[in-house]
């Protein structure tokens, strides 16, 4: 007999488990089915995000950053270490430590908040809004369950290299980059995003040469232009070799390494043989398996769950959140979007605000943003001020050691209403979240300018940025 919940949600992610707690909270019966499992075959909800992705990305970017810091740093602070070395096994192991924490963490919530758990997969396989809609869970925790209400939170899965098989030996998408045993002498990335500046940064930390294939002319396009400028010379510098505009014609692996040979932005025919070949050009809504069509669930013509403002589908009281709907691909997008759906489900007015919604890049520098560029603004016919301070004049920067960069706030010539916030450098991932404070509230560059900030902080940075849109910073 069919287990019967008002809430079944499809995948544990940041979206789905975050969906279900706050489905649960608000007094329903709620279920979420994932099938995410450790190598013991343990449950390991969190999806791409806490397995393969956010998580233990940030735990080997850590890492990498506390060696680059003991074997380049740490002198300017009068402190020598002597015989430094790397053990990639040993951080590796602290690397699958912290995933493992923020599985059982996501399994005591649940517990915590009486939301069954299925380890396994779902899929429809019938039903209606009038009967329930019909899924079976396969796996570890089969079963077979009703539910009035479902919430589809499957999340992404890598976009493929046309003609380029991923082996996670020789050619490694981003489950792979996260698991390489040792340290390649000759790494190639091709994608010069999120993912791929994020991975191509931990492993030149550790010594690896560094080449990363860009298909876009612009490096960073979606960034503002003065932040994606600085970056490249920032990376530059640290021997990131950053190549645009490449057009990659062929991916051949061999025994031991794997040869690409690609057109670069002149159009000149190139090549380069790699250890190693992190592939990173982006993620796809991943849909398979969800037996969709045995119940009518409408795809868009990108495979997208295909859904309105509020994230209902075409089948009434079935929902879809996070990376396999519209919006940007982000955890704390699906977060957001996970909650209001709860919210909406119990009859409250659930809400997310794209244009509220920050980015980050977790290298070093940082780089982070919310609201709008000076180039959309410009291609958008708005009229706007802004506002840079950089951290080589913000004293607290200059004790850490580490003044690259700067923060701009832009915003409306006539209102000043705050239209964007953009920052490079030192924890800009926790600085943006002023910006995103002030863009929720309505806030002008005047009201950040008049707010006193802690001295000495990074925080003050912000606050000479707002002034700045008035031309009065204080201290440059």
């Amino acid at each position: 007999m069919a287990d019967s919940f008002d809430v079944v949600v499809i995948g544990g992610g940041p979206g789905g488990y975050i969906a279900a707690i706050r489905a649960a909270q608000l007094g329903m019966k709620v279920a979420c089915v994932d099938d995410g499992s450790r190598a013991d075959g343990r449950p390991a909800p969190g999806g791409t995000c806490t397995n393969v992705g956010c998580i233990p990305s940030k735990a080997l970017l850590q890492s990498s950053e506390h060696f680059e810091h003991a074997g380049h740093a740490f002198a300017e602070h009068g402190i020598e270490v002597k015989g430094l070395g790397i053990d990639v096994k040993r951080m590796q192991a602290r690397k699958g430590k912290v995933v493992a924490q923020n599985n059982d963490g996501i399994l005591f919530l649940f517990k915590k908040n009486k939301v069954t758990f299925f380890h396994g997969r779902g899929s429809f396989t019938g039903g209606s809004a009038a009967t329930g809609w019909s899924l079976r869970v396969e796996g570890p925790g089969a079963a077979e369950l009703v539910a009035r209400h479902v919430i589809v939170a499957t999340g992404s899965k890598p976009r493929a290299l046309p003609g380029v098989a991923i082996d996670n030996r020789l050619v490694l998408d981003n489950e792979g980059a996260l698991a390489m045993a040792e340290v390649p002498k000759r790494l190639g990335v091709v994608g010069a995003g999120v993912i791929g500046l994020e991975m191509g940064s931990v492993w030149r930390r550790l010594g690896s040469e560094v080449t990363m294939l860009e298909a876009l002319p612009a490096f960073l396009g979606a960034v503002d232009e003065a932040v994606a400028r600085e970056a490249q010379k920032a990376f530059a510098r640290q021997g990131l070799a950053i190549h645009t505009g490449v057009a990659i014609t062929s991916v051949k692996p061999g025994k031991k390494d794997v040869a690409v040979a690609w057109n670069d932005a002149a159009g000149k025919a190139q090549s380069a043989t790699f250890d190693r070949l992190i592939v990173s050009i982006g993620r796809v809504p991943h849909t398979a398996g969800l037996n969709g069509e045995a119940v009518g669930l409408k795809l868009d013509p990108r495979d997208f769950v295909d859904v309105d403002a509020e994230c209902r589908s075409n089948l009434p009281q079935v929902w879809a959140v996070g990376d396999v709907v519209r919006g940007p691909m982000l955890a704390h997008k699906a977060e957001e979007e996970g909650v209001a759906v709860a919210e909406r489900i119990a009859g409250q007015h659930g809400h997310v605000d794209f244009n509220t919604v920050p980015w980050v890049i977790y290298t070093a520098p940082e780089i982070a943003w919310v609201g709008k560029t000076e180039q959309q603004l410009k291609a958008e016919g708005v009229a706007y001020r802004s506002g840079s301070f950089p951290f080589a004049a913000n004293g607290r920067a200059r004790a850490l050691g580490d003044t690259t960069g700067f923060v701009k706030i832009v915003a409306d010539a006539a209102t000043d209403r705050i239209l964007g916030m953009h920052v490079i450098g030192p924890f800009a991932s926790e600085l943006i979240a002023e910006g995103v404070v002030a863009m929720e509230f309505g806030a002008s560059s005047e009201d950040l300018a008049r707010i006193c900030h802690a001295h000495p902080s990074l925080s003050e940075a912000t606050r000479e940025a707002a002034l700045a849109v008035d031309k009065r910073a204080l201290n440059i």
